[in-house]
């Protein structure tokens, strides 16, 4: 079977069971930028030389996909989506992204003072890429739910917790950088 199965050439595309939507769907727009902001983790991961940053982002990178499925379920099949075992995101996923602040800010000599501008090293121009595409997903997902319809509030919290993250993680990686200058 080829990957190129034609049936978005007319500019659709099809949610989880088989509903098709215009590709500018506010589903497609939320669930779309998450797997941008996952492709964009791909390359943190690729960059990073930290074993804590890799070995955190490719746990979030696993649990977008969680996301990812939960967004691209049209409301009348939440029920179906839930019955057939798909994970969801949970509090339990977002106090496990507060543990990773709450460790960074505490054990890391993270050092900010001001607006940071990105490009200091390649991992962490990455990092900042990542948590402004984070943002935009954030704010995607907002939007779909401010459409009326069902957005699960912990995928909220986790994408505003994981910008977090991302941010403390790009200036955790300069100000190492700047200890070995």
């Amino acid at each position: 079977m080829s990957i190129a199965t034609k049936t978005g050439d007319s500019g659709e595309t099809a949610l989880m069971y088989g509903n098709r939507v215009p590709k500018t769907d506010r589903r497609v727009e939320a669930y779309g930028t998450v797997d941008e902001l996952n492709g964009a983790l791909g390359l943190v991961r690729a960059t990073a030389v930290e074993k804590l940053v890799q070995e955190v982002v490719l746990s979030v990178q696993k649990e977008l996909i969680i996301l990812m499925g939960e967004l691209a379920v049209a409301d009348k099949d939440r029920e179906r989506y839930l019955k057939d075992g798909y994970d969801v995101a949970t509090a339990a996923m977002v106090d496990r992204l507060t543990d990773v602040v709450n460790d960074l800010e505490k054990n890391y000599h993270v050092d900010f003072k001001h607006w940071a501008t990105p490009g200091h090293s390649l991992s962490s121009a990455a990092l900042d890429l990542a948590r402004t595409i984070c943002r935009r997903a954030e704010r995607r997902v907002v939007a779909l739910g401010e459409s009326r319809l069902y957005v699960n509030p912990e995928c909220i919290r986790y994408l505003n917790r994981l910008s977090d993250i991302l941010w403390l993680f790009a200036r955790y990686i300069e100000t190492k950088g700047k200890e070995r200058a």
